[in-house]
């Protein structure tokens, strides 16, 4: 088959956009409002996309309590998800009022970081603490108005559990991050096989 991307004309019950575009990492992210009070909440559209040092990103196709709260201070973190808290990353993406605490509604404990002010998931083995860079409004590709907003941090801390390292290796496989796919489907890295690229 084939069909427009912009008239999104494929003739099916539901769009196979995302499910092609899998898996995607999830970015939980940890964020204050001025008035400090703390948000947490999982994001699909995340990436890493520079190194050395790090950058992140994450998207909205809705403007969200997240990106009102980064905009304004500054920072925020992104926590691993990982198996083991799958539960509470469902949870922690239920719209709420913004005066709702998702540490709270999730019972999930928030451990204080060391260079942002947002707190990070204690019971996550990674968080990368970030500085805002910028957001970018994306147009929707026929001259009219927005389609998500992107926003970019830049990695100035990083906790890692000690079980996550092995034979001074970051083990990826370990620690069993999840990942979305498309419509209400996730997996879950369990293995890995290496490849070195050709000289």
């Amino acid at each position: 088959m084939f069909y427009d991307g912009l008239a999104n004309d494929h003739g099916l019950p539901h769009d196979p956009f995302k499910a092609i575009v899998a898996p995607r990492p999830i970015g939980w992210i940890s964020s204050l409002a001025p008035d400090g009070t703390r948000n947490l909440a999982p994001y699909s559209y995340f990436q890493a996309v520079a190194d050395r040092p790090g950058v992140v990103l994450f998207s909205s196709v809705t403007r969200k309590d997240t990106i009102r709260n980064v905009e304004a201070t500054g920072e925020f973190v992104c926590n691993l998800a990982i198996w083991e808290l799958r539960e509470q990353v469902n949870q922690s993406s239920a719209t709420v009022p913004s005066d709702v605490d998702e540490f709270a509604l999730t019972g999930l404990t928030p451990a204080p970081s060391r260079l942002v002010r947002p707190p990070r998931v204690a019971e996550s083995p990674v968080a990368l603490e970030c500085r805002y860079i910028k957001t970018v409004d994306l147009p929707d590709g026929k001259g009219g108005s927005h389609i998500a907003e992107v926003v970019f941090g830049l990695v100035i801390g990083v906790h890692i559990a000690d079980a996550a390292i092995k034979d001074g290796r970051y083990d990826t496989v370990a620690m069993r991050p999840i990942c979305r796919m498309g419509y209400h489907d996730y997996t879950c890295v369990t293995d890995s096989f290496e490849m070195v690229r050709p000289a």
